[in-house]
């Protein structure tokens, strides 16, 4: 691979060059094997250690199909996703690239007894097989998660809701955490180009995420004045959210765990901040019970920061945990957008609250392309800045995604793949110096 990263380092090598590039046998990559899907049984969920399941090793090159692309991974970055896959969470991932293997004959190659995981990229396209008109060659791409066939006519509405959408990296193969991906042409977009290549990768998944939920008009179709509730609002999710907020002309209400990320919300320009660990919430009396006095307390908080008003849109993540008091506090006739809940998914809630009250639930699922285009074009333009605060080499994903599990991390956490070290990667200079200080702010610097 050492040919192919002086070519992107270069920075001037020819399309048609990278095109005659020769691509090796094999690439190194972070992957689960099939045959381990057991090696936690028993074992609770915190207790489960990704560096126990996530190998890295030389894997076999896939085959490049139609209307795809082989991309050169500079950095990629942790989500939640690759947690699940890697602690074998709710599901093994290994029934979704069965079932992919299914479809037809070119998709069997992601039916492996390895998974190669990763749903961020950012690198440089080196090969575009059959029908592929847009991208080419030495084109310096990122790339969101969003894997569909489109045969089907319900995805063309909203790709979303295509019959075989998938989330690549998590429910197909060759993901981004790796040397080289194998991507959807149509999954791919420019790289900012005031971004390193880290900081590149680190949007996606949950910049595109945080738009459907909260801006689109598939989510929360956020206008200017909301009060928006912003669960995790330090975080990789919530702290794109807190951002669209404020870019937006709405005013976020931050919850946060503890003192240091009441911080990094402060320092993003939140006003209205709620630190759990000092208000000293608990919303569940046992394993069976919440306790509505605490909804009403925390609601009575929520009135005082915005002066007496109530949620228009809460923002909601965290899932079984907080969803009860999501949904009491959310204004009459307001939006509850929930996605991932990370904090279990049987959720628990007063009906009564929601259906008198004329609340509304809607559900979002990361982001169609126009979605994701739009969000990433966002932060190409310097108006949303990424949120990385630390980054890893692929070596130590493990331990990156041990920390994600146990949620030590602020902001995103970043890893290189081909990039040799961090600070690559930015071809425009002054764009860079104009929006620094928001960079480094956003970053925790």
């Amino acid at each position: 691979m050492q040919h192919i990263l002086d070519a992107i380092k270069a920075g001037d090598t020819a399309g048609e060059d990278f095109a005659n590039l020769p691509l090796p046998e094999s690439y190194r990559a972070a992957f689960v094997k099939k045959d381990e899907v057991d090696m936690f049984e028993g074992v609770a969920s915190k207790e489960k250690d990704p560096r126990k399941s996530l190998h890295v090793d030389e894997v076999a090159m896939p085959e490049l199909g139609p209307g795809e692309a082989l991309v050169a991974v500079m950095a990629s970055a942790i989500n939640y996703n690759t947690v699940w896959t890697s602690i074998f969470e709710p599901v093994s991932t290994f029934g979704f690239l069965e079932r992919y293997g299914r479809q037809s004959e070119l998709t069997k190659r992601h039916d492996l007894p390895y998974h190669v995981v990763g749903s961020d990229l950012a690198g440089v396209v080196l090969r575009t097989g059959p029908g592929v008109t847009r991208w080419k060659p030495g084109q310096e791409v990122v790339a969101h998660c969003l894997s569909v066939e489109l045969e089907d006519p319900d995805g063309h509405d909203d790709t979303m809701l295509d019959p075989q959408q998938r989330i690549w990296g998590f429910e197909t193969n060759f993901g981004g955490l790796a040397d080289v991906a194998l991507v959807k042409a149509n999954q791919l977009m420019p790289k900012p180009d005031h971004l390193t290549w880290e900081e590149a990768a680190s949007p996606g998944l949950v910049n595109c995420t945080a738009y459907r939920q909260l801006v689109s008009k598939n989510g929360g179709n956020m206008k200017q004045g909301d009060n928006v509730l912003i669960w995790g609002a330090s975080g990789g999710l919530g702290g794109f959210a807190t951002q669209y907020a404020l870019n937006g002309g709405a005013t976020p209400v931050c919850v946060v765990s503890n003192a240091e990320k009441e911080k990094i919300a402060r320092s993003m320009g939140a006003e209205l901040v709620i630190n759990r660990a000092e208000e000293g919430y608990r919303f569940w009396k046992d394993e069976h019970t919440q306790d509505p006095r605490e909804w009403k307390r925390f609601g009575a908080k929520i009135r005082e920061l915005t002066g007496g008003e109530d949620i228009d849109i809460v923002f909601e993540h965290p899932g079984r945990e907080t969803f009860g008091a999501s949904v009491f506090v959310t204004r009459k006739g307001g939006t509850i957008t929930t996605c991932a809940s990370t904090s279990g998914y049987m959720h628990e809630y007063d009906n009564r609250y929601l259906w008198m009250n004329l609340k509304k639930i809607i559900s979002s699922h990361f982001a169609n392309y126009r979605e994701s285009w739009e969000a990433n074009r966002l932060v190409a333009k310097g108006k949303i800045h990424p949120t990385l605060s630390r980054t890893y080499t692929l070596e130590d994903v493990g331990q990156a995604a041990l920390d994600v599990h146990h949620n030590k991390h602020q902001g995103k956490v970043g890893v290189l793949c081909l990039a040799p070290e961090e600070g690559l990667g930015v071809r425009d200079q002054d764009l860079r110096e104009a929006h620094l200080p928001a960079i480094n702010r956003f970053r925790g610097v």
